[in-house]
């Protein structure tokens, strides 16, 4: 994580806001090893590809796992694109929430735009290399950022639960 100029900039799976980094966290009475394994057993449950959501939870790998989420059967993008932004930040919340450092990490960007510096994924992140100058301004972005779009709700969502219990 980078944290400059009003942004926080991650990429590689050893930063704990990739969907890679390796955690252990619950949703509905199952246990994801990280978020791309949450991420794609949603996808292949969406299409109703139960065999296909089955080998994702037997799959401990994450590059692994993404793969087996190409293979989805009757895969609809359209669909996907509606969904896919909701299904990603249920299962941050899950990831951060049952984190506790991962969190505090979390928290610790507020105020900033939370960017993944992927320079190979124009929709999860923004198409630009952490390095290059040019991701600072966000009109030079070649992706969506959806990854860190859901970041950021999350985190908003984090900060407006802890304002309320206080």
């Amino acid at each position: 994580m980078l944290i400059n100029k009003g942004f926080s900039l991650f990429y590689g799976s050893d930063d704990e806001f990739s969907n890679h980094f390796p955690c252990t966290f619950m949703v509905n009475d199952i246990c994801f090893n990280c978020g791309e394994q949450f991420l794609m057993y949603a996808k292949a449950r969406l299409f109703k590809d139960i065999e296909t959501a089955e080998k994702i939870l037997e799959e401990s790998r994450p590059w692994a796992q993404k793969a087996l989420g190409r293979e989805v059967k009757d895969f609809n993008e359209d669909i996907w694109n509606q969904k896919s932004q909701g299904i990603a930040e249920a299962g941050l919340w899950h990831k951060f929430d049952e984190n506790i450092l991962l969190m505090a990490s979390l928290l610790d960007t507020e105020g900033t735009k939370i960017v993944e510096a992927s320079p190979t994924d124009t929709i999860w992140g923004v198409g630009l290399s952490i390095d290059n100058p040019d991701i600072y301004d966000t009109k030079k972005w070649r992706g969506e950022n959806r990854l860190g779009n859901a970041l950021m709700r999350v985190r908003y969502k984090a900060i407006s639960e802890k304002k309320e219990r206080e």
